[in-house]
């Protein structure tokens, strides 16, 4: 993590290891879930891409070429990392004109494996999640150690804190968004706005999970809280001690969530509003900037599902994990709870 940014606390105890991430591409694999079947018929060809080492846009920059189209037009769920081997979707529409012979399109950074029609351009975020095989190298403990963690995050979850990349290099995003929210720099760039917008959100969030984490509460019930169901953006009022909603936290059910931060009343009450608005007066010109720039306060899941989670141990300093995560979390938020991590290749694309 950047020194600019704060050491947002950890939920399973101090990490005493560090380990290499990313030595090469193989060793950071995502497979993308997209939660739906092709179509088979309508006007997009609903392409499988494996990638190696590429950038989710020049990928669709160069499906765009072949198909005689504008990069615009062509559709994709969420952007990947670079430095890694992905499998990831694309559309690209194909109505009133051949279909191109897609394996004709020979590259070194990625290849279409196969296929499909279908009748909508992908969106962003039009996706259930992704799949992570991650290779850690040159632990600095015995995997052995690691362990008990693992068995922890499995049986608990991670703080669902947004990602390194979602604040840039050197927390740089942070830094520009100050810039243009509180000091009225001008961007006329809409991507970057927007990219600077969410990063500025995503770091009252973090302060705020990282102060329940501190507290031990972030995967507990307080009294005000605002809940979500797990899998889904439904979000309900807790008012009062409830025994069969305390179980349902325990079983994963549901989840208390924090702000994002915009315009519009905090819908917490009691402890939990007086613990959104304290970490709030820390970030106080920053949220005003936000609510100026007209986004609407919405919330977030504090706790992240680690599902699926397996894990083995190829040489005595070498850990290979897999797990499933949903649309909008960050590997990098459950490794931090294992590793400091040593990063040979920065992560340079947001999305994961």
């Amino acid at each position: 993590m950047s020194s600019f940014l704060p050491a947002w606390a950890r939920a399973h105890g101090p990490v005493t290891a560090s380990g290499r991430l990313k030595a090469s591409p193989e060793d950071f694999h995502v497979d993308e879930v997209l939660g739906f079947a092709a179509d088979g018929d309508g006007p997009h060809a609903l392409l499988t891409v494996e990638k190696r080492g590429a950038n989710t846009r020049w990928v669709a920059g160069e499906l765009a070429r072949l198909a005689g189209v504008q990069p615009r037009d062509v559709g994709y769920a969420g952007l990947k990392d670079r430095h890694a081997v992905t499998l990831q979707h694309f559309t690209v529409p194909i109505e009133g004109r051949p279909e191109p012979e897609w394996s004709a399109l020979t590259t070194d950074g990625f290849r279409v494996l196969a296929a499909v029609r279908h009748r909508r351009k992908l969106k962003i975020g039009a996706l259930k999640g992704n799949r992570f095989r991650i290779t850690l190298r040159e632990l600095t403990r015995p995997v052995v150690e690691l362990s008990p963690k693992l068995e922890a995050i499995r049986k608990l979850g991670v703080p669902n804190y947004f990602g390194p990349q979602r604040f840039g290099r050197g927390g740089a995003n942070v830094q520009q968004a100050t810039a243009m929210l509180v000091e009225g720099r001008r961007i006329h760039d809409r991507r970057l706005r927007s990219l600077l917008l969410s990063s500025a959100r995503s770091l009252i969030f973090n302060a705020l999970l990282s102060e329940r984490v501190r507290a031990g509460n972030w995967d507990r019930l307080l009294p005000g809280e605002v809940l979500m169901l797990d899998g889904s953006h439904s979000v309900f009022k807790s008012d009062a001690a409830d025994t069969a909603l305390e179980k349902r936290l325990a079983e994963g059910d549901v989840h208390p969530t924090g702000p994002l931060w915009g315009r519009g009343e905090l819908p917490t009450a009691a402890e939990a509003r007086a613990l959104e608005e304290q970490v709030m007066q820390s970030y106080a010109v920053l949220a005003r900037g936000l609510e100026s720039a007209g986004l609407e306060i919405s919330r977030r899941a504090l706790r992240l599902p680690v599902r699926e989670l397996a894990w083995e141990q190829p040489d005595a300093h070498t850990l290979t994990v897999e797990f499933f995560l949903p649309a909008g979390a960050y590997a990098t938020t459950v490794l931090r709870e294992l590793v400091e991590l040593d990063e040979t290749r920065s992560e340079d694309e947001e999305g994961e």
